[in-house]
């Protein structure tokens, strides 16, 4: 029985998809094999030693403790692309009302209540100060062309925008899913000098954290509209608020709400509604259940931001015994692993390797069962960071 820890409310359609006579499912659970979790700080958490994976129904995965859980041997799941298409529609709906004034539009019109049958001239008489730009044939700048991205510049497109994207790690995945109108930008100043429109679509890390600053707001268009659904912190507010003030930016719509944002005029705040559909929380928890499942059951490992990716095709020999068995990328960790299988008198009947950077992971199978000696021995072996049975 694997035990499942859930720390926001996961939708209950993924969930369902653990099966019940295998799984206990809870928010308040003893010793987890495994967390799923949406967008719960887990940094301050003391995270049981019993858990072996965590699972993020979402893309970003900031609010998890990534290096420390990694030096456990903790795999960590996200679901990218899960909730693309939800993104993606509110991103087309961002560049709408960054465009035009419909938010305020809508307030004014609201505040003309009490007016009976004048109403409809005073909404004709007030409509001018509403006035905006159409989106057709303008420029928008897409940083970061992944799932969320690609789809973003494509459906620009469709609707009649120029389109330019800048991302120096484009997947092969991601290259084949853009239209060819989609324009590629040499570099991050090409595109922020040439876009009336620039969305933001990559992940926060020590190297995109304010990626949007003083210094890359001087080479904008003036009247730029800047649109991040992304991260918070991939933007210095205090940078956009003072090119909103100089002109350089006509308007900034965030997903991240904050007290120096939220009372601007030319700020819209939304809060965190990126992936706030029905369909996109349950791609989500579909994807993340299918995640822990493969991994709490077969050893594989798709979609880890931590570990690299890998499978056994063949099922656990009959009476045998399947190790798992995370370590760090070195010379001569496959001849220790081997040597220790070895010395317990067991025949390996299959073996994958695969290594991300300065991380590895084994899926070794073995023709009988794997001891608590050979656990042991496998565990005090140096760089190993954990090792994890599953009974054929």
């Amino acid at each position: 029985m694997y035990k499942i820890q859930t720390l926001n409310k996961i939708a209950p359609d993924g969930l369902a998809k653990f099966p019940r006579e295998n799984y206990e499912i809870a928010s308040e659970i003893i010793n987890p094999d495994a967390i799923i979790l949406r967008s719960a700080d887990m940094h301050s958490m003391d995270i049981p030693e019993s858990v072996k994976a965590v699972a993020r129904a979402g893309a970003g995965t900031n609010n998890i403790p990534i290096p420390a859980l990694t030096e456990r041997g903790v795999v960590v799941f996200n679901t990218p692309g899960a909730n693309a298409n939800a993104v993606k529609e509110l991103v087309i709906g961002a560049l709408l009302f960054s465009s035009r004034p419909i938010i305020d539009a809508n307030k004014w019109v609201k505040d003309l209540a009490g007016n009976g049958d004048a109403i409809p001239e005073m909404a004709e008489k007030g409509k001018s100060k509403f006035v905006g730009p159409e989106i057709k044939g303008k420029t928008l700048g897409v940083i970061g062309l992944g799932a969320i991205g690609a789809q973003v510049a494509n459906a620009a497109v469709g609707l009649g925008m120029e389109v330019i994207g800048y991302d120096p790690y484009i997947s092969i995945d991601a290259a084949w899913s853009l239209s060819r109108a989609v324009h590629k930008a040499e570099s991050l100043d090409s595109l922020l000098s040439k876009a009336d429109y620039i969305t933001i679509h990559v992940p926060q890390t020590n190297d995109t954290k304010g990626l949007i600053n003083a210094e890359k707001i001087k080479l904008m268009k003036n009247g730029v509209r800047i649109i991040n659904l992304a991260r918070g912190g991939l933007v210095v507010n205090s940078d956009i608020l003072a090119g909103i003030d100089s002109g350089k930016i006509a308007c900034f719509v965030s997903d991240f709400s904050d007290e120096t944002l939220i009372n601007h005029e030319k700020v819209i705040c939304l809060p965190h509604l990126g992936a706030s559909t029905p369909e996109a929380e349950d791609n989500c928890a579909f994807m993340a259940v299918e995640e822990l499942r493969a991994y709490l059951e077969t050893g594989a490992i798709y979609n880890s931001v931590n570990f690299p990716k890998a499978k056994m095709d063949d099922p656990i020999p009959a009476g045998g015994s399947r190790l798992c068995i995370s370590h760090k990328n070195v010379p001569n960790m496959v001849g220790q692993i081997t040597s220790a299988v070895a010395s317990e008198k067991l025949n390996i009947a299959g073996m994958v390797n695969q290594n991300r950077a300065d991380l590895a992971y084994n899926i070794i199978d073995v023709e009988g069962k794997a001891t608590d000696s050979l656990v042991d021995k496998l565990k005090s072996i140096e760089g190993v960071l954990g090792v994890r049975v599953i009974e054929g």
